[in-house]
């Protein structure tokens, strides 16, 4: 769910997000730290309209939850993610605070339900070919799984 608290990871303080967000030469505003604070609570991606929802109490709309959903992407701090069914979903790419906590995952979406989940603690091992695109080679490809969640097994 993406209201759901992470697990193990301890919230940044107002001053350090304010700091986070400076650092990346983005200004500290209302929304952006609405934006980052929903996210660091979320355990799994999160859909523009999810978060449009969630941040409704914030007198926030549509358009001002997506250019800053876009702001956030840009500076690196988020990801912007299509699992497959052409809803663009985000999650924190880095740690605000510890640059160095960049969290790069598998994710899994059920082909009945929908449901995204991420997959940390599982290791996919991609091994390049002759002809793998220079993508594979490189390691900038992400890895998305397909299947029945357990709900719907």
């Amino acid at each position: 769910m993406p209201g759901e608290m992470r697990s193990k990871r301890q919230e940044p303080t107002l001053d350090e997000l304010k700091l986070a967000l400076r650092n990346t030469g983005l200004r500290s505003t209302a929304p952006r730290l609405a934006v980052l604070r929903q996210l660091l609570h979320a355990k799994n991606p999160v859909s523009h309209g999810e978060l449009v929802d969630a941040l409704a109490h914030h007198g926030m709309d549509r358009a001002t939850v997506y250019r800053n959903l876009l702001d956030l992407t840009d500076v690196g701090l988020l990801a912007r993610n299509d699992l497959g069914d052409h809803v663009w979903r985000f999650e924190l790419r880095q740690n605000p605070i510890n640059k160095s906590a960049e969290s790069k995952h598998p994710h899994f979406t059920c082909v009945d339900c929908g449901a995204v989940s991420c997959l940390p603690d599982v290791q996919v091992k991609v091994s390049s070919g002759r002809r793998s695109p220079r993508a594979v080679t490189q390691r900038k490809i992400e890895v998305q799984l397909r299947g029945r969640c357990d709900s719907c097994a």
